[in-house]
């Protein structure tokens, strides 16, 4: 059995006899993998919104409540998912979600039709029943597979094949997919124009089926050292006044669950991941209520990206060289700005931009912190439980929080209240960011 395995591990080559060291074409292939998750993310989905609106003549309020169902659902799922992937390893994984991402998106780019021929076998259901259900199920498996698995599992293979240099590592993959998911929403709505909203859909269904299936087969790698290589490439000695940044030994999701700086880094992403989907759903509206027109609303992704994307490589650097908790303080003090410059919008102009500094500290932050904590942290061995664990939270907290935000403004005409409820979590989570230290240094200090 171990021979087969072996075999299948070298197939079609073996990342030992690459020419340079197979790490960086290992970077190359995350970001493939990354950006072929776009379609499951939110700004993936966005550009299609108003077309499932017409075509399937639901209305803004059941879509949008469908696709919180089904992002929620999957935030439950993603945990066995991470498991799943300990257990088979990046390649397997990647090529089965890949193909079934390609399937859902062909099940959604002929939804019209699906719910046409369901209405006659289910004749008892309301019309506006069904295509919730239907919708809930697609955006469920849109989620899952794309925002959630492929997301996860392509950027672990990454930080598995890069420990002292991680964070450098991180820096590249950060950039470059920040640029692609900046530019994706031009690039399909380029596909809906030249084509159909469905044929766009079909398109992509199709490069994920078939192009993104044999890509991760040829080039998706798990642990460096199931091919007698190292992290890195080479073993990297550092100078004894350096801090060890290394766990002593792998954690299981149950040891990890157990820490205090888990948690106070895992909520800390959930309650990011909860203001930016709330923030970025309602921008429109949010400007709009401060006295501001549509563009200034849609106008702060660009610079704040271009923040973002110079805090993320200099924080992918330095964290090959600091404590995670410093980032942790930083990625915290940058939602705090945006909240608060988020409720002085109307007092002065000045506040936009504040507010766009902000947004590009955090999700600068965001970047390095959900890349490198857990294996930084907790090791590599149950990287994919702990670190899809972790992910669950940041999916739901996705889901709920344009929720949370719709109902502030539904019953005071304002967001105010829902980001002060925020503006109270992210302080409370700021001081206790002081005590989250890395486990590995609590570990040696205590031997």
């Amino acid at each position: 059995m171990s021979l087969k395995i072996d075999r299948f591990r070298a197939m079609p080559f073996s990342p030992a006899k690459w020419p340079f060291f197979y790490g960086w074409v290992i970077i190359f292939a995350g970001i493939a993998g990354i950006i072929m998750s776009i379609p499951g993310q939110t700004i993936g989905v966005s550009v299609f919104t108003d077309h499932l609106i017409g075509a399937l003549d639901i209305s803004r309020v059941n879509l949008s409540t469908a696709y919180m169902a089904g992002t929620i659902i999957s935030g439950f799922c993603i945990p066995w998912a991470g498991r799943i992937y300990d257990r088979y390893g990046v390649r397997p994984v990647a090529m089965t979600t890949g193909f079934l991402l390609g399937l859902t998106l062909l099940y959604l780019s002929n939804i019209a039709g699906v719910a046409g021929f369901f209405s006659g076998i289910f004749s008892s259901i309301r019309p506006p029943v069904l295509v919730f259900i239907l919708m809930t199920s697609g955006f469920f498996l849109l989620r899952f597979l794309g925002q959630g698995v492929l997301t996860m599992v392509s950027r672990n293979m990454v930080m598995k094949w890069f420990e002292k240099r991680r964070g450098f590592a991180n820096a590249i993959l950060g950039i470059t997919v920040s640029f692609g998911f900046s530019y994706s929403p031009q690039a399909m709505d380029m596909l809906i124009q030249n084509y159909s909203w469905q044929q766009a859909w079909e398109i992509t269904g199709i490069v994920a089926c078939v192009g993104f299936v044999v890509f991760a087969f040829v080039f998706f790698r798990d642990n460096p050292v199931k091919y007698g290589l190292v992290p890195d490439g080479k073993i990297i000695v550092r100078k004894k006044e350096d801090p060890g940044l290394n766990p002593l030994r792998d954690y299981t999701l149950k040891e990890a669950k157990a820490t205090y700086s888990f948690w106070i880094f895992n909520l800390s992403l959930a309650l990011q991941a909860l203001y930016v989907t709330a923030f970025t759903f309602h921008v429109v509206s949010i400007f709009a209520v401060n006295g501001y027109d549509h563009r200034a609303a849609i106008t702060i992704f660009l610079p704040a990206s271009v923040v973002a994307v110079s805090f993320h490589f200099f924080g992918s650097w330095l964290s090959d060289y600091l404590k995670l908790k410093y980032f942790l303080l930083f990625q915290v003090t940058g939602m705090l700005i945006s909240m608060v410059a988020l409720m002085l919008l109307d007092v002065s102009p000045l506040f936009r931009w504040v507010m766009i500094f902000g947004n590009g500290i955090m999700n600068g932050m965001f970047g390095v912190l959900s890349a490198v904590t857990w294996p930084r942290l907790f090791g590599v061995r149950h990287l994919g439980a702990i670190s899809g664990y972790a992910m669950s939270y940041t999916v739901i907290g996705s889901a709920i929080g344009p929720f949370i935000f719709s109902l502030s403004y539904r019953v005071t005409g304002q967001y105010d209240i829902a980001t002060a409820l925020c503006i109270i979590v992210a302080l409370v989570l700021f001081f206790l960011g002081f005590r989250a230290e890395d486990v590995n240094r609590e570990t040696s200090s205590s031997e």
